[in-house]
């Protein structure tokens, strides 16, 4: 069984006042729309996501997301109104997928329990939706008359009303029908649409932790939970980089950006610059967004004699765009020759501006082999770097 998964991210959350739309607002160093992407991307019932956003926003957010899902992603434009978002991502889902579900952007915390629920119930009844029970007792108003007082017109027995929630899932052929009907009116979801179509729509059950963001209410009690009890807050990240290289003839010796006086040089196809390729390593470590290797593949002519320097400052704004920004680095160069002290503070200078960071929040050390092995014996030199990463 194929199942995608339809992200509603098309609104501007106008309501939260925040001055840009609600679901790239952080909560705990994510965006409230990386962490529900997180969460199905988590889920091993997804197959794939399709997300609708605004369309000024498509371009930045497709790109702040190259390589970093293990499964089919694909951006489009929403609509003027959530159900022409999910049309139109339901137009970019494989033909072949049996189960669509549909996720509000605006609920980060979704959990895989009940993701799967959702899709088990879609697939014995054709359309499902996570809810949850009422607790308080429900009234029913009228209008609001001249005065502006308001009067009861019912009490509604609680036990025959639910709080809905997304995930909502659908059999493709339920949920193309309710989105035909979409065409003809307004509805605040699809489970509305099939329901007008006299299609049955069960309940599964949902969880009080999946809040909706909407007010700026919401967006505290979103941020509390993250960082509460029985949470794991995303405090601070902790990546380690190495990386060695045979010296040669004819190659200049750049370390940290920084050209050495030497006789030897360091064999790459970049500039071989050790030192920034270590600490690019523990900088995309930390923030589990791949390593040097893939990022800048020395198989690619482009990066022929790049500068690494500029290389990390890349990894720099790639880690940026996930949330993190560097706290500090800390270095240590191996080398028998030559000494490294009078270029320390310029190799120091060169690191922080590419990180981002100031000098004194990077060490640079540099120690012999004592004369052993490759190192030891001047044929080689090695690096090894430990960055640590902060929630921006």
């Amino acid at each position: 069984m194929h199942v995608a998964a339809i992200i509603a991210a098309g609104g501007r959350g106008q309501r939260l006042g925040a001055g840009r739309p609600k679901q790239f607002l952080e909560i705990g160093g994510e965006s409230i729309l990386d962490l529900s992407l997180r969460a199905l991307a988590a889920s091993d019932r997804i197959d794939e996501m399709v997300v609708a956003l605004p369309r000024d926003y498509v371009a930045a957010t497709s790109k702040s997301w190259e390589g970093k899902s293990a499964k089919p992603l694909v951006f489009v434009d929403g609509g003027e109104r959530r159900q022409d978002s999910v049309a139109r991502a339901f137009d970019k889902t494989s033909p072949g997928a049996d189960i669509i579900v549909i996720h509000d952007a605006a609920r980060p915390f979704v959990t895989g329990d009940i993701i799967a629920r959702a899709i088990d119930a879609a697939v014995v009844h054709g359309a499902a939706i996570a809810a949850i029970p009422v607790t308080d007792t429900v009234k029913q108003i009228g209008e609001t008359p001249v005065g502006g007082s308001r009067r009861i017109r019912a009490t509604i027995a609680r036990d025959t009303i639910v709080l809905a929630q997304t995930p909502q899932a659908f059999r493709r052929d339920v949920l193309e029908r309710a989105i035909a009907e979409g065409l003809k009116l307004e509805a605040t979801d699809e489970a509305m649409l099939a329901e007008r179509l006299g299609l049955p729509v069960h309940i599964v059950d949902g969880d009080v932790k999946n809040i909706k963001v909407t007010t700026p209410e919401d967006l505290a009690e979103a941020r509390r939970r993250s960082e509460g009890e029985g949470s794991s807050p995303r405090l601070t990240r902790i990546g380690t980089g190495y990386d060695l290289h045979r010296l040669v003839a004819g190659r200049p010796l750049i370390l940290a950006g920084v050209r050495i006086p030497f006789d030897l040089g360091l064999d790459g196809h970049s500039d071989a610059d050790i030192v920034c390729h270590a600490v690019t390593d523990a900088v995309l470590g930390a923030a589990a967004a791949g390593d040097i290797g893939r990022l800048f593949p020395d198989t690619d002519p482009k990066w022929k004699d790049a500068d690494s320097i500029a290389l990390l400052a890349s990894a720099v704004e790639r880690i940026a765009a996930l949330g993190y920004r560097v706290s500090n680095v800390d270095v240590t160069v191996i080398a028998q020759q030559p000494k490294l002290l009078p270029h320390l503070d310029a190799m120091r200078d060169n690191l922080a501006a590419a990180l981002q960071v100031g000098r004194q929040a990077v060490s640079v050390k540099g120690k012999t082999n004592e004369g052993v092995d490759g190192t030891g014996r001047g044929e080689a030199m090695a690096c090894h770097a430990v960055a640590l990463l902060a929630t921006a």
